[in-house]
C-alpha cells in the first residue's frame, strides 16, 4: 500500500525533472552547446547524489511549515503539487516545485486545523523574493568579470567554445547536484514523518537512512522526469526570455547553482555559525526562479536590450498563481479523501500522550525548581558560616 501512495511523491518528482530540474542546463540546450540527451545524463546522475546526500537541510525547514503526519494526507499534498506543476509545465512555463508545494501544506494546515509556523512561512516567501534577486546579481558581476578576463587574455575563438562546452558541463554537474539537495525537500519531504522504510545496505560499501532511501526514490523520479519532458521547458528559459551567448549561458547556470547550493548546504550553515556569522536559512527555493533572475541579470549587464517583458509577465504570473492553485487543490482533495475514501489524512494527538508530556514537563520544572531550592538554603547557609568564621578571626 506504502508504494500506491508514494505515487503521488514520483509523479511530483516527474514533474519537478520535466520542469525545474530542466533549468540547469536549458541555457545550454538553447544555445545548443550541450546536446540535450548529454545534459539529461549529467543531470540525472548527479541529482540523485545531490539528494541523497545533501537533501536533508532544506527538508527541516519545509517540516516545520507542516507536518502532513498521515501517509494518505502526504500523497494527497504530494498529489496536489504535481498536477499544478504538470499544468504549468503543459503551459511550458517554468514553474516552482517550491511554492507549488508549499502552497498545497499550507491547504493542508487549513484543512486539518493545524497551525502553520508563521516563521517559517515568511522565512519561505521571503527566498522567493531574495532568489532570483541574488541569482541576478551573481550574473550580473560574473558577467563583468568574465568580459574583462576575456578581453585581457584574447583566448582564440576555438578554444574559447573548447572552455565554454567544457565549463556548461562541469557546472551544469555542480547546478544539479544542488537542485537535488535543495528541492528533494519539495518531492519526498511530505513524506518524511510518515515513511515505513528503514536503513538499507549497498554491497557493504555504505549504508543509508530510511529518509535517504526515500530520497533515492525522489531523485529517480526527478530523472525520469527530465529524459522524458524537459526539453519543451529548457528551450523556453534558453530561447524566448533573452537571446543568450554560450558564455552568458555558462554565467547563468554558475548564478543559478551557487544560490542553490547557498540555500541548500548544512556546511555552509555550520561554518558560519561557529564564527559567529548569521547563518543562510536552510530552503527550498526556486531552481525556476533563479534561472529566471539569472537570466534578467545577464540581460540588464547588457544594458536590458532585447528582454521579452511579455514572456516574463507570463512566467512571473505562473509565480503568483502556482501556490494558491495549489493550495486550494490540496484543500478540495483532502476533502473528498477523508469523506468519499474514507481515508485518514490527519492523525490528531492522542489525549492521554499530551497530558503525560504536559505532566512530564510540570514535573521537570518542579523538580528544577526544587533543586534550585536545595542550591539556594546550601549557599546561604554556607554563606553564614564563612561569615561567623571570619567575625572570630577579627575578634581574636
Amino acid at each position: 500500500m506504502i508504494w500506491f501512495f508514494l505515487l503521488s511523491g514520483l509523479f511530483l518528482g516527474w514533474s519537478l525533472g520535466s520542469n525545474d530540474a530542466a533549468n540547469i542546463f536549458g541555457t545550454a540546450v538553447g544555445t545548443r552547446m550541450i546536446k540535450f540527451k548529454t545534459a539529461a545524463i549529467i543531470g540525472s546522475v548527479f541529482v540523485i547524489i545531490g539528494a541523497v546526500i545533501s537533501g536533508a537541510g532544506a527538508s527541516h525547514t519545509l517540516g516545520k511549515l507542516g507536518a502532513v503526519n498521515a501517509i494518505a494526507g502526504s500523497f494527497t499534498v504530494a498529489l496536489a503539487a504535481a498536477v499544478t506543476v504538470a499544468w504549468m509545465t503543459k503551459l511550458k512555463l517554468p514553474v516552482s516545485t517550491s511554492q507549488a508545494i508549499v502552497g498545497a501544506i499550507i491547504g493542508w494546515n487549513l484543512f486539518t486545523g493545524s497551525p502553520t509556523d508563521m516563521t517559517s512561512l515568511y522565512k519561505i516567501l521571503s527566498t522567493w523574493v531574495i532568489c532570483p534577486v541574488l541569482t541576478a546579481v551573481f550574473a550580473y558581476l560574473l558577467y563583468l568579470v568574465f568580459k574583462k578576463w576575456l578581453l585581457k587574455w584574447e583566448v582564440h575563438i576555438l578554444r574559447q567554445d573548447v572552455y565554454t562546452r567544457v565549463g556548461l558541463i562541469l557546472i551544469g554537474a555542480f547546478g544539479a547536484y544542488s537542485l537535488g539537495a535543495n528541492n528533494i525537500a519539495n518531492v519526498m519531504g511530505v513524506f518524511v514523518p510518515a515513511h515505513p522504510f528503514g536503513e538499507m545496505g549497498f554491497f557493504n560499501l555504505f549504508t543509508l537512512s530510511g529518509t535517504q532511501v526515500l530520497f533515492l526514490i525522489g531523485g529517480l523520479a526527478i530523472s525520469v522526469g527530465i529524459f522524458t519532458y524537459s526539453k519543451k521547458v529548457m528551450m523556453t528559459v534558453g530561447n524566448d526570455i533573452f537571446k543568450l551567448t554560450p558564455i552568458a549561458a555558462l554565467i547563468v547556470v554558475l548564478a543559478e547553482s551557487l544560490v542553490l547550493f547557498l540555500f541548500a548546504s548544512k556546511s555552509l550553515e555550520h561554518f558560519l555559525l561557529s564564527h559567529g556569522l548569521p547563518a543562510i536559512p536552510l530552503v527550498p527555493v526556486s531552481s525556476s526562479q533563479a534561472v529566471v533572475g539569472g537570466v534578467v541579470g545577464i540581460a540588464l549587464a547588457k544594458k536590458g536590450r532585447g528582454i521579452n517583458y511579455r514572456i516574463l509577465g507570463k512566467i512571473s504570473s505562473g509565480w503568483v498563481t502556482t501556490p494558491i492553485a495549489a493550495g486550494v487543490l490540496s484543500f478540495i482533495s483532502l476533502f473528498f479523501m477523508q469523506n468519499v475514501f474514507n481515508l485518514e489524512v490527519y492523525k490528531k494527538p492522542d489525549a492521554a500522550a499530551i497530558i503525560l508530556q504536559e505532566n512530564a514537563g510540570a514535573t521537570a520544572i518542579a523538580s528544577n525548581e526544587q533543586e534550585f531550592r536545595k542550591i539556594s538554603i546550601y549557599e546561604i547557609e554556607n554563606h553564614l558560616t564563612t561569615n561567623k568564621r571570619n567575625n572570630k578571626n577579627e575578634k581574636l
